[in-house]
């Protein structure tokens, strides 16, 4: 049972594996897309750099050092917020170390690897010597579309999926695609729900969960700020706004659609990835404020500007001075020529 169906679109996917094996190795779509998406996001962000004349060789050294950390902090921030996952009574030490570095089937949390991200661009900076911002600008894009091609690895994981519903846009699951010891974790977990089970669609003439397939309203999301972002980068105001852009931009997009995902990382009663997104949000404004007042302040032509009003206002002051002094000669001769007469 390896569908997933989109019955309120018409649209029937029969066969979708989550991989291929290869000399007997199975290896996973999902892992295959992130690596794509790695270099892709490579070529974006010199094609970036080559535009504003930076040294397309820094964003090479870049990717070198970013990937092992970004998949790091990716995996140890989903860890940090989900150890029941991991960590249970009667589990040994090595088969709990190998649960946590095993992410064959998903299990990296965005915000994390940006996180490890924005460490390694800030000693990039450095190393370097530009400037962090003018970095974190040129990487925006790519950044975009990594995790644009991420949520498909999503798609053929059939994870990151929403609450169920019965809409138009509904993305169709056969229960049978579970294995039972699986769809028990995910029942457990509050993943799959009762009302995902008490609500099963025959589509195929196979039994399904129907929910929202949030993966993909966070990519076409992020399809809209790459395309906003692209048309907008060469008339940014300052170094940092278009990262600043697109923190506020992904932001208020994951706000509203972690809202009806049933997997989120939690803390209490609250979602993590929501509070995330409005530090981010918050942030993003109050970076923007900043960086236009800024911009306002140091306009070069607003200086140019005000440099030639001081330079005609001081040219003008010397003249009237000149000119008060030669009368002022003129009268000192007349009474000395009348004096001599």
């Amino acid at each position: 049972m390896d569908g997933i169906y989109f019955p309120g679109l018409g649209i029937f996917f029969n066969n979708v594996p989550s991989g291929i094996t290869l000399f007997g190795i199975n290896i996973k779509f999902y892992g295959m897309i992130i690596a794509a998406g790695f270099f892709i996001a490579y070529l974006t962000a010199v094609k970036e750099a080559k535009r504003t004349g930076q040294d397309p060789e820094i964003y090479l050294d870049y990717l070198l050092w970013l990937v092992v950390p970004a998949i790091l902090g990716a995996r140890i921030y989903y860890i940090v917020f989900n150890l029941k996952e991991f960590v249970a009574e009667g589990k040994s030490v090595g088969q709990t170390f190998l649960d946590m570095i095993n992410i064959r089937n998903g299990g990296l949390a965005i915000y994390g690897g940006l996180i490890a991200g924005a460490i390694v661009a800030i000693v990039v900076a450095k190393k370097k010597g530009i400037p962090f911002t003018l970095l974190l600008d040129t990487i925006t894009m790519g950044i975009l579309i990594g995790q644009i091609m991420g949520r498909w690895g999503n798609f053929f994981n059939r994870e990151v999926f929403g609450r169920y519903t019965d809409s138009v846009f509904r993305m169709a699951i056969p229960v049978d695609y579970y294995s039972k010891g699986f769809l028990t974790y995910l029942t457990d977990s509050g993943i799959v729900t009762d009302a995902m089970l008490k609500n099963q669609e025959i589509v195929q003439g196979v039994s399904c969960i129907t929910v929202h397939p949030t993966f993909i309203y966070e990519g076409l999301w992020n399809l809209l700020l790459l395309i906003f972002i692209f048309i907008y980068r060469k008339k940014k105001h300052f170094d940092g706004e278009l990262f600043t852009l697109y923190a506020f931009g992904y932001g208020v997009g994951r706000f509203l659609i972690e809202g009806m995902r049933t997997d989120s990382l939690m803390l209490g009663s609250f979602k993590i990835s929501q509070l995330v997104a409005i530090f981010c949000i918050v942030v993003a404004i109050i970076n923007m404020v900043i960086g236009l007042k800024r911009r306002r302040l140091f306009d070069p032509a607003k200086m140019n500007v005000a440099q030639s009003g001081e330079e005609q206002a001081a040219t003008k002051s010397g003249g009237e001075k000149t000119t008060a002094v030669e009368p002022g000669g003129d009268s000192e001769a007349s009474v000395a020529e009348s004096g001599d007469k």
